[in-house]
């Protein structure tokens, strides 16, 4: 009797484990089933190594780039080529951002009814936000200029064009050796999503932020700019002109170093810090499964080097897609659409793994009032510094960026903003590494890429 009961108790343990282990099973088999099926062992998928299935299509229509067994096949213009190169990826995977490593799940379009079965066995079409148009006058506008334009609607958040430069026609890529590698210095990295620069002064808009919200006196506060300040020990703030009497609005037209550096002792670290992180600029941002790079920050007690943290100099190093979310949260009355990449049309979707939500608002990055008084501070700097000629028929708010990079290298040029255009609503961000001046070199980029968006 003694031994039936013990039997009896292990054929109900093993019962146990079977049930347990069959719904973990269970359970992993719909969660993680797309990841199984785009294994590279299954030969459904894969043609001598390469992901055989699949295709990539713009907003249009317009095909970017299709695996078959003969390899991946790519758009018939040269510049969208090259433009997209770090989104279609190229025939060696190199390319982290590249569809083939990055939406991989995806383009196989597994879901546990039909596992990856289609009817043409061509795997699934996969739109992107992205205006391959849009994209390839960027890569004309950079002229081979090393760098990144990324273009979001700030309301849907829909990315309508992220460009990174060195880049190559992945249909006919070259072959780089010890004669060529400077000009392709950096050509696998996206620098949209996984590089941090300098920011300059683009960065003083979070300073002025910070200001405008935490003192009584930011309008009208003013200083007396005569070019430089003095720090003692040979440490000094530079101004590129002696710019006289200037308050907040003066100051950020001209883009005064001397009153924002001296702003940035006046908030003092902590309210720095505290604005950099409301600003979302200190986390990572998730686009479709891709996360940026996060952007860095040090906060000095006191002194020159506080003051050039608020000016967008010192440590400072900021991802260009966290300011151009940024921009948008501006243009959008404090708040920001994050941004986005795949339509959710063309996801595929089951019940463990929902499309993601698109048009996902954050918190507030700055206060309703704060961002309408940046967006006329903004509108003030085109109309009377960069020059409204510049930007024909744009309602363009801008901020430029001339950030000193160091070791003799001429400085990188920013242009961030947006549109203040309800039937455009779009919100930019241009970086030219080692272009100079960021709104003669960054600001004609930026109005070259907006007309082709908005004509």
């Amino acid at each position: 009797m003694k031994k039936i009961e013990k039997r009896a108790i292990m054929c109900l343990l093993l019962a146990c484990v079977l049930f347990v282990g069959t719904g973990v099973f269970t359970y992993r088999y719909f969660a993680y089933g797309d990841e199984w099926a785009s294994y590279e062992g299954n030969r459904d998928l894969y043609s001598e190594g390469d992901l055989a299935k699949g295709s990539l299509y713009d907003i249009n229509g317009s095909l970017l780039m299709k695996n078959s067994s003969e390899g991946m096949q790519y758009n018939d213009d040269y510049s969208t080529r090259c433009a997209l190169m770090h989104i279609t990826g190229d025939k060696d995977n190199n390319i982290s951002t590249g569809a083939n490593r990055a939406f991989i799940n995806e383009m196989v379009g597994y879901d546990f009814v039909n596992g990856i079965y289609t009817l043409n066995n061509e795997g699934r079409d996969l739109t992107l936000t992205l205006d391959a148009d849009v994209c390839a006058a960027a890569y004309d506008a950079m002229d081979g200029r090393k760098g990144t334009v990324g273009v979001y609607n700030y309301k849907t958040g829909q990315i309508i064009c992220m460009v990174s430069s060195p880049t190559y026609d992945p249909a006919d890529p070259p072959e780089i050796n010890q004669y060529n590698e400077d000009q392709y210095d950096g050509v696998y990295i996206n620098r949209f999503i996984d590089a941090t620069f300098v920011p300059g002064s683009i960065f003083k808009l979070v300073t002025a932020a910070a200001a405008i919200e935490t003192l009584d006196d930011a309008y009208s506060w003013e200083i007396t700019c005569t070019g430089s300040v003095d720090y003692g020990h040979g440490d000094e703030v530079t101004d590129l002109a002696v710019h006289g009497t200037v308050d907040l609005k003066k100051a950020l037209e001209v883009s005064c170093n001397c009153y924002f550096g001296q702003l940035a002792e006046k908030l003092g670290p902590g309210k720095l810090e505290e604005y950099v992180k409301k600003a979302g600029l200190s986390k990572s941002i998730d686009i479709n499964g891709i996360d940026t790079a996060k952007s860095t920050f040090d906060f000095p007690d006191s002194g020159v080097s506080l003051a050039w943290t608020g000016i967008g100099q010192y440590h400072d190093m900021v991802n260009p897609c966290s300011m151009m979310v940024y921009m948008g949260a501006i243009a959008n009355n404090g708040t920001a659409v994050m941004p986005y990449i795949i339509e959710p049309s063309s996801l595929v979707t089951n019940y463990f793994k929902k499309i993601p939500k698109v048009g996902t608002k954050t918190k507030d990055m700055i206060e309703s009032s704060t961002a309408s008084s940046l967006k006329d501070m903004m509108a003030n700097n085109v109309e009377n510094n960069y020059g409204s000629g510049n930007f024909p028929g744009l309602e363009i708010c801008a901020k430029s960026g001339t950030a000193e990079v160091g070791n003799g290298n001429k400085p990188n040029a920013w242009f961030a903003g947006f549109l203040n255009d309800d039937a455009h609503p779009y919100a930019f961000i241009v970086l030219v590494e080692n272009g100079g001046y960021g709104s003669e070199a960054a600001g004609s980029v930026a109005n070259k890429v907006l007309q082709e968006a908005v004509n």
